[in-house]
């Protein structure tokens, strides 16, 4: 008397399966091998290029310079530094101040990766589009220090008016954190819009290289191979299709070196197809290009 009846216990909410029955992209994982020798034997479609250029783009902190080191530990079988990446978390600037090639297998592979200062939200903040247009058609020289205050001028001495085809770039990569791409300021993607926009009239390639997917995904990071599983995986890849409408057969999610001492296969594989649809991509431009950009 005067207690109340218990009340039977909800069922609990159905667990929703971070996965796909089946891979929605279909991937060999025992192809490194067969990909490092493709691009170890690779020659451009053009005898009087010596190399092709490809800059490399994206807002701070996405690991622009840490995919260019993943792609040389590749090669090198062994963890590389070449292109200096900040390893301070939190950090609100970015880490690159002047645009840098690297050269990819000590210059065995005629490909030269371009980094470039990082994208910021602000106006007046990191890179500028006008700089980052400049530097893929050509005018940017090697070693030019960015001013965050004012694109660079064809009245300044670092300014390249009659570029060769050595000079430009063939292919723009855009490295996007898998974790925050749903949360990118939209000011920073009107900025890669415009730098899309731009190089897309001429018919510069571009491709999405996705980092941090261990991170982004719980599934991922204790299985690199769920990846084409991941259903939390393809949602930000098509997160970054319906933002900078790149197509997502030139998406490619992949994990890059941050604190491991050895190299992996897992993570190589996928560093590899990314470099491999990017090395056809320039070509083919290149091999379309009957003169400057």
């Amino acid at each position: 008397m005067g207690g109340s009846e218990s009340k039977p216990d909800e069922p609990a909410a159905p667990l929703i399966n971070p996965e796909f029955e089946k891979p929605w992209r279909n991937f060999k994982w025992d192809q490194k091998s067969e990909l490092k020798k493709q691009l170890e034997e690779f020659s451009l479609s053009n005898p009087d290029v010596n190399h092709i250029k490809i800059l490399v783009a994206g807002p701070i902190g996405a690991g622009k310079s840490s995919f260019i080191n993943s792609v040389n530990n590749v090669f090198q079988g062994r963890i590389t530094a070449d292109a200096p990446a900040n390893s301070t978390s939190g950090d609100a600037k970015s880490f690159t101040k002047t645009l840098k090639g690297y050269r990819i297998n000590r210059g065995k592979i005629p490909l030269v990766f371009v980094d470039i200062m990082g994208l910021e939200p602000d106006v007046l903040a990191g890179s500028q589009p006008e700089d980052i247009i400049k530097a893929v058609y050509g005018h940017v020289k090697d070693g030019f220090k960015f001013d965050e205050s004012k694109p660079l001028s064809h009245e300044d001495q670092q300014y390249t008016g009659d570029p060769s085809h050595s000079d430009q770039a063939f292919c723009l990569v855009y490295v996007i954190d898998a974790g925050t791409i749903h949360m990118t300021d939209d000011k920073l993607i009107d900025k890669l819009k415009v730098i899309r926009r731009r190089i897309s009239e001429n018919g510069i390639p571009q491709v999405i290289v996705m980092t941090k997917v261990d991170e982004a995904c719980p599934l991922v990071s204790k299985d690199l191979k769920k990846i084409y599983f991941s259903k939390k995986i393809k949602e930000k890849m098509q997160i970054c299709h319906d933002k900078l409408g790149v197509p997502m057969c030139n998406i490619f999610p992949v994990k890059n070196y941050h604190d491991e001492i050895d190299t992996d296969d897992d993570v190589d594989v996928l560093v590899l197809k990314a470099l491999d649809q990017i090395v056809q991509l320039a070509d083919d431009r290149l091999f379309n290009s009957s003169g400057t950009l």
